[in-house]
């Protein structure tokens, strides 16, 4: 079990060699929570997340004997970056297995880093599986993620910083998959300002830390595709959840269109990309789980940056469906000729924007003088589609959603 004297050691041991992140205030985000908003900014860590931390709390207090050998760790991308790049900083060959499922900018990074990169298994249990069992046959150190003291202790000293640059922080808001950030996180806060609410997000669909206070201890869960990829545990740490419990008030799922539509708000409103997890602090905050936090100073952990570019545009684009600002639905016009043109004019005219359309005759029903026209629209908010089409019935124009439609037979 880790100790708050752990964590003070282990800042002392990775001081100028982890960048120590700015924690701002955003009044963009302030002012569309009802909180006073402050983003600790570890997303900008050379490898992208507050992993470093605890690679090189750990790699810091290997034998030299081992550091001649080298290390391995199982990872879905962050921790496998930090462990390379702090690997190289020190002489320390450093080995990561990752799911084959691991966004590729991960892969690419690690292996520019100079790691060794080995794809394993559909997710991290079964690459960490294989992780130790390369490491029984060469010798090498095993350095976990999330549940090792070193990894905890490190992890912790964003919570040292975090007192340190906003004093009289009333919350702060910790994504959870492993545990080791939560953990190390909670028990720094709790310990310097131990009236602060801490309070732990989780992506509902890797929810393994619930799972673990449900049953009182971790416990395996089914995991699912999340934008939060690096929350995918399937178990969280036995030492992690120890701590963790102890430090932790109270807990918050969040869905992937709240994910979604927190990183389009980052990118937005604080011009900044960070990926799933990262996003999890905002999306409590815009989920209405926490009234008891308005007006309260709130820290959020922007905690790793490091999400597929291509992953990043279709995300912006579910987030903006989440929002109301980009909207589908089917209209119901006349095959006459100009029929396309005037739903076109009409919808213009409501002041929202075209971004696709689709004809539809073959397959529009019975109604041989009717077309089904798929429409791809960009508009406001929600409100404002609401009113698009409204003001279409007013003219004559009935419009669907795909799943109010009714079956055809193709």
């Amino acid at each position: 079990m880790i100790t708050f004297h752990d964590i003070e050691e282990a800042a002392a041991r990775i001081k100028g060699a982890v960048y120590e992140s700015p924690c701002r205030q955003s009044i963009p985000l302030s002012e569309i929570t009802g909180m006073e908003i402050y983003c600790k900014l570890d997303h900008l860590q050379r490898t992208g997340s507050f992993k470093e931390r605890g690679a090189r709390n750990a790699l810091a207090q290997l034998s030299d004997e081992q550091k001649k050998k080298g290390v391995i760790a199982a990872s879905a991308g962050n921790h496998a970056q930090a462990l390379a790049y702090q690997g190289k900083l020190l002489g320390i060959p450093a080995t990561v297995v990752m799911p084959k499922f691991a966004p590729l900018i991960k892969v690419t990074n690690c292996q520019k880093l100079g790691a060794t990169v080995v794809l394993h298994g559909k997710d991290f249990a079964e690459a960490k599986v294989r992780a130790h069992e390369i490491a029984d046959e060469k010798g090498l150190a095993y350095i976990d993620g999330y549940d090792a003291p070193a990894i905890i202790a490190g992890q912790g000293t964003m919570g040292l910083e975090i007192v340190a640059q906003v004093p009289d922080l009333d919350a702060v808001i910790v994504p959870v998959g492993g545990g080791g950030l939560l953990a190390g996180v909670s028990l720094a806060i709790k310990t310097l300002r131990p009236q602060a609410k801490v309070i732990a997000v989780e992506a509902d669909s890797v929810a393994s830390f619930s799972a673990a206070l449900r049953e009182g201890k971790p416990t395996r869960i089914e995991t699912q595709a999340t934008l939060a990829d690096g929350l995918a545990i399937a178990q969280v740490g036995s030492d992690a959840f120890e701590v963790a419990r102890r430090c932790t008030d109270k807990t918050v799922l969040v869905n992937e269109g709240q994910i979604a539509l927190a990183i389009l708000r980052i990118v937005e409103l604080e011009k900044g990309v960070v990926e799933g997890a990262a996003a999890t602090p905002l999306a409590a905050c815009l989920s209405g789980q926490l009234p008891e936090l308005a007006g309260k100073r709130v820290v959020l952990l922007h905690c790793g940056g490091n999400i597929d570019p291509n992953v990043l545009g279709r995300v912006i684009e579910r987030g903006l469906v989440a929002d109301g600002r980009l909207a589908r639905f089917t209209a119901v016009i006349s095959d006459r000729p100009g029929g396309l043109a005037d739903l076109t004019t009409r919808i213009a005219a409501a002041g929202a924007s075209i971004k696709q359309v689709v004809h539809d005759r073959a397959f529009a029903g019975s109604d041989v003088s009717a077309v089904h026209v798929l429409c791809t629209v960009e508009t406001r908010d929600r409100n404002h589609l609401l009113e698009l089409r409204a003001k279409l019935k007013e003219h004559g124009v009935e419009t669907y959603d795909e799943t109010q439609r009714s079956p055809r037979v193709a």
